[in-house]
């Protein structure tokens, strides 16, 4: 698949979100889970408006946060807690199709950005459309937080 990378400045979005470790390997499954564990806790707290879904990778040794996009602070239950998005600089391109092929759109942006000059910061997140059947038609925008030394272009 090509992928269009751009350049933004973003805001941060506040998330709901439970934190843990792990392999890739594991992430298929302990994705959904952490998603439906945060919905549980919305759902039991009535919270107007959650977002979409998304999964923060704090770091390359798969330190991350998932859950929910929120729209105002909370008090969280010691598991589900209130975390945001980072804020700055960012590359991104969109994902169309089967969730195990993600990884062909990290490595695109990144690639891009090499070849681009731009230099990463760490983070990235992955913030998952509305779901369907067809998974030709699932949409996943990919972030990279970009190291900031310059006004975004454009």
């Amino acid at each position: 698949m090509a992928y269009q990378v751009q350049i933004q400045r973003i805001a941060s979005q506040l998330t709901a979100v439970v934190r843990f470790r792990a392999g890739v390997g594991e992430l298929a499954t302990l994705i959904p889970q952490a998603c439906g564990e945060v919905w549980t806790f919305l759902r039991a707290g009535n919270f107007p408006k959650p977002g979409r879904n998304l999964a923060l990778y704090l770091d390359g040794v798969m330190n991350i946060e998932c859950g929910v996009e929120v729209f105002q602070p909370f008090v969280g239950n010691g598991r589900v807690v209130c975390s945001s998005t980072p804020a700055g600089l960012v590359a991104t391109a969109a994902h169309f199709g089967r969730y195990d092929r993600l990884g062909e759109a990290h490595a695109a942006v990144r690639r891009w950005c090499s070849d681009q000059g731009y230099a990463l910061a760490g983070p990235s997140w992955e913030v998952y459309g509305h779901w369907t059947d067809d998974p030709t038609l699932l949409r996943t925008d990919v972030f990279w937080l970009l190291q900031d030394t310059a006004p975004a272009p454009g």
